[in-house]
């Protein structure tokens, strides 16, 4: 006997939901790499060769890693000063140029801090410039942005359509820009970044404005960790005014913005995903995704078909250099809210069988009819 059309709508709704349901859990994909005291703090993607690249803060060398996990030394550079850290990567797509912050921490022996921009050609893998970061009021690698003297902290990149670079002091709070030539100067020092309270209490209270992307519009969004907050910046005149948000972004790190607008912020607990209406006067926090606090993630990138990616360094153990590390991660991320898209389907898709059947069985009705009324 042959099955009915109603079991048959059955079986393959049954099949539908039993396929769907298991890819609404969180499956994600984690790329782990193997790099010997590596401890990365930095990385982003290379969209020509589909490789992520990955610095270190242990070694003057920069990593390419596969969507495998299979690892290869993109460049090292021994020109670098010893025990320089790469704290910031970005890639400049339309000159094939890969954009590096590079920052070393004073020690008894250097006690003066380093802070320079890197570029290097993506194809050639040769350094094009390297040019230190200073403060334009003395020439000197020590910034003196506040009344105490403190060091400068080159942190995080972003580059615009026509290859200018634009570079966050964590410790100074003020913004670098650098030409396409590598000619360094100082583009915004605005009190807006010195206007809100930090939390003196927090361990984090002394790193400021860090993460930095450009966005299509034409102007630069960068967030501050010690006050969650996030700034909109003019690139032509480094005017700056507060993006106010429905929430802190708390010990916000790296940053990166999609091709549809909306911006991921990293800290070491959380994902944020944030989306604006107005050009990014005002925005909202939509979604939020808890990270492994072990693996303290710092950066943030967007992959093929904006798949967003952050990266697990344990930068806290290799600051704190009384751990030895082989393996790190780079792990997809997904909105939560994405589960409720899926639910969604499912029930149209019950709702549309449950018509197919209704329909089927008025057209037997209506036969069985015809039949009697013969």
């Amino acid at each position: 006997m042959k099955p009915s059309f109603a079991l048959t709508l059955f079986n393959a709704l049954f099949v539908s939901v039993t396929l769907i349901i298991p890819s609404a859990a969180k499956h994600r994909h984690v790329i782990s790499f193997r790099s010997p005291d590596l401890f990365p703090k930095s990385f982003t993607w290379d969209p020509k060769s589909h490789n992520f690249i990955v610095g270190g803060t242990r070694h003057q060398k920069l990593l390419s890693i596969s969507d495998a996990g299979v690892t290869e030394t993109l460049l090292s550079d021994t020109d670098l000063p010893g025990n320089s850290s790469f704290l910031g990567l970005t890639v400049d797509r339309r000159n094939n140029r890969l954009l590096a912050c590079i920052h070393r921490i004073p020690t008894p022996t250097s006690p003066s801090p380093f802070n320079a921009l890197a570029a290097y050609d993506l194809k050639s893998r040769r350094r094009i410039f390297l040019t230190p970061l200073l403060d334009n009021d003395d020439q000197n690698p020590i910034a003196t942005v506040t009344e105490t003297i403190r060091p400068a902290i080159a942190n995080d990149v972003t580059v615009d359509s026509s290859g200018n670079a634009y570079v966050t002091n964590s410790d100074g709070d003020f913004i670098w820009k650098m030409n396409f030539a590598g000619e360094a100067s100082i583009l915004s020092r605005s009190e807006v970044f010195k206007s809100h309270p930090v939390d003196v209490t927090v361990e984090y209270h002394k790193c400021g404005l860090n993460g930095i992307v450009y966005t299509s519009k034409g102007y630069l969004l960068a967030v501050q960790s010690n006050t969650g907050k996030m700034y909109k910046v003019n690139v032509n005149d480094g005017t700056a005014k507060t993006v106010n948000l429905d929430k802190d972004l708390t010990a916000a790190d790296g940053m990166a913005v999609r091709s549809d607008g909306v911006v991921v912020v990293v800290s070491q607990h959380r994902l944020y995903y944030v989306k604006s209406e107005d050009n990014w006067d005002e925005g909202v926090v939509f979604d939020e995704i808890a990270l492994d606090a072990e693996g303290f993630a710092s950066s943030v990138t967007i992959g093929d078909r904006n798949r967003v990616y952050v990266l697990y360094g344990h930068i806290m153990e290799g600051i704190m250099r009384n751990a030895d590390r082989e393996e790190f991660s780079i792990v997809e991320m997904e909105e939560e809210n994405k589960e409720d898209n899926i639910w969604l389907f499912v029930l149209v898709g019950f709702g549309l069988v449950y018509f197919l059947f209704w329909r089927f069985q008025m057209r037997r009705l209506v036969q069985n009819m015809d039949k009697r009324i013969a």
